[in-house]
């Protein structure tokens, strides 16, 4: 699409494109196929991304093992086909997969690599977004103007892991390195290495590293649910067998809608039943020399946190060589060579991998204002899961916390374009949420994410909040999507 010229002098009014996308990862790709398709021809728009890449999270992280957490069925793109048949893909397929998605639309070369958005301000007088970005080749930031921001960030810090105290670390005279930031020269063959976490970094990491290592193990404070989930099930391998690729991978994408929906749901009625089945599928598999308690046996209900799939079984295949093993323990503490447990056991690592969680950073760290006016978004409420209180022109990526992210960013670009075009077809400019007098001294606030994790905590604190009606948080793809598509996008938004 045709981009204006940058920064004229003439004109106050003046906007650079229509919409720009920070990000140019799941959500940043999603959003720039539903405006580009959604809005008429001539619309412009723009995607700033700071890394020299696309892929968001799926170029920033290489740790061995990385791939999709969910079925890449409703991982990928709705409008681009999932070009193979296995369930769930690594994180090299998904990179390659963005960027061949990116390329056949058109996607990539609107999209502006090494451009770091430093801050944002509205501007009332103007109706638009004064974007402040560095740019390569230039000394100084440069402002760039746009009637709308979406904002396609995720929620943590790209430079900063979670830094999580584990007594003693410092003393460690061998490597110690977070997943986030993994050295593309790491050699790890005949290493011992141990694996601080629990969740589905460290459950992905394991079965990859124990063909090289020496020994690998998962050292956890509390078990996980870990479910085998096969890259070829029986019902895919029918699906394919019966149909063409495109019209069987709409069919397993509706499938697998479908079953969690289902899934989370009985759960939630039935969480004894479900934890008998998990446990045994765990057991039958485990070693006879790995007991499931305590290392499988979480201390809540199944969703309660989110399950970790394993593929095809494969942290228990490891565990079944004896190269793998899995501590449920806690760290006294951390000397040069060692690493000593509460129970008295000690672990003798050559390599430390701090698999403990995400730092947040709230819109890729930039500084948001309205009129100069600094906004704190841990305090607004998110309209239809969407757009931020009380802020104009600003839409938010925010997935699923129990599906796939790239469902709620689909949500999300649908309900965007929405808007953008009421306001079109209305001649208006201004769309922002409002919160009536009566909801304001009512509203309960909820958070974004309803799973207790331990990092999630810290999440919730610093996020905008959910509330009810058209201000509560996305929780039910289905009956979301309807509501992005069709719903009212009149309740609590005001276009001028």
């Amino acid at each position: 699409m045709p981009a204006a010229t940058e920064n004229p002098s003439a004109g106050a009014s003046h906007t650079d494109f229509d919409l720009i996308i920070v990000g140019a990862g799941i959500a940043g790709i999603n959003a720039a196929y539903r405006f580009q398709t959604g809005t008429p021809a001539g619309s412009s728009y723009a995607i700033f991304e700071a890394r020299d890449d696309l892929g968001g999270t799926w170029d920033l992280f290489r740790y061995p093992g990385i791939r999709s957490d969910s079925d890449i069925f409703t991982f990928a793109f709705q409008w681009n086909t999932w070009p193979k048949t296995g369930t769930m893909a690594s994180g090299q397929e998904i990179r390659t997969y963005m960027k061949e998605s990116a390329q056949k639309t058109g996607i990539y070369d609107n999209i502006r690599f090494r451009h770091k958005i430093i801050a944002a301000n509205w501007e009332s007088a103007h109706s638009r977004w004064a974007i402040t970005a560095s740019a390569p080749g230039t000394k100084d930031p440069k402002v760039y103007y746009s009637q709308f921001m979406y904002l396609a960030t995720g929620y943590y810090d790209y430079e900063t892991p979670l830094h999580t105290i584990i007594p003693g670390i410092d003393n460690f005279q061998g490597k110690v390195l977070h997943p986030q930031f993994w050295p593309e020269d790491l050699d790890y063959k005949g290493k011992e290495v141990v694996i601080i976490g629990s969740g589905a970094t460290a459950v992905t990491m394991v079965p990859s590293m124990s063909d090289k290592a020496k020994h690998v193990t998962m050292l956890q404070r509390s078990p996980t649910y870990i479910f085998p989930l096969p890259q070829h099930g029986t019902m895919a391998r029918i699906v394919f067998l019966l149909f063409p690729q495109s019209i069987s991978h709409l069919l397993l994408r509706a499938g697998w809608v479908i079953q969690l929906v289902l899934m989370i749901q009985f759960c939630k009625y039935f969480p004894g039943i479900v934890r008998r089945v998990i446990k045994y599928e765990n057991v039958k598999r485990l070693p006879a020399e790995v007991p499931w308690d305590p290392h499988f046996n979480p201390r809540y209900n199944p969703w309660e946190q989110r399950l970790c799939a394993s593929q095809d079984g494969d942290i228990f295949a490891a565990l079944s060589t004896g190269k793998a093993s899995v501590v449920t323990d806690t760290i006294s503490t951390v000397t040069k060579d060692s690493i000593k447990l509460s129970s008295g056991s000690v672990l003798h690592p050559d390599i430390i991998v701090t698999a403990t969680g995400l730092r947040l950073n709230f819109a890729g760290g930039m500084d948001l204002t309205i009129d100069g006016k600094h906004m704190d978004q841990s305090r607004q409420f998110l309209w239809k899961g969407t757009m931020l209180q009380d802020i104009p022109n600003l839409f938010f990526t925010i997935g699923f916390e129990n599906a796939s992210w790239t469902l709620g960013c689909d949500c999300a670009a649908y309900l965007t374009v929405r808007v953008i075009e009421q306001l079109r077809n209305k001649g208006l400019k201004v769309a922002v949420p409002r919160m009536s007098a009566s909801d304001q001294k009512t509203m309960v606030p909820k958070p974004l994410f309803s799973l207790k994790a331990t990092y999630l905590d810290s999440v919730n604190e610093k996020l905008p909040k959910g509330g009810s009606g058209v201000w509560a948080p996305r929780t039910n793809y289905p009956v979301d999507l309807w509501k992005s598509r069709y719903g009212d996008i009149e309740t609590g938004l005001v276009m001028s």
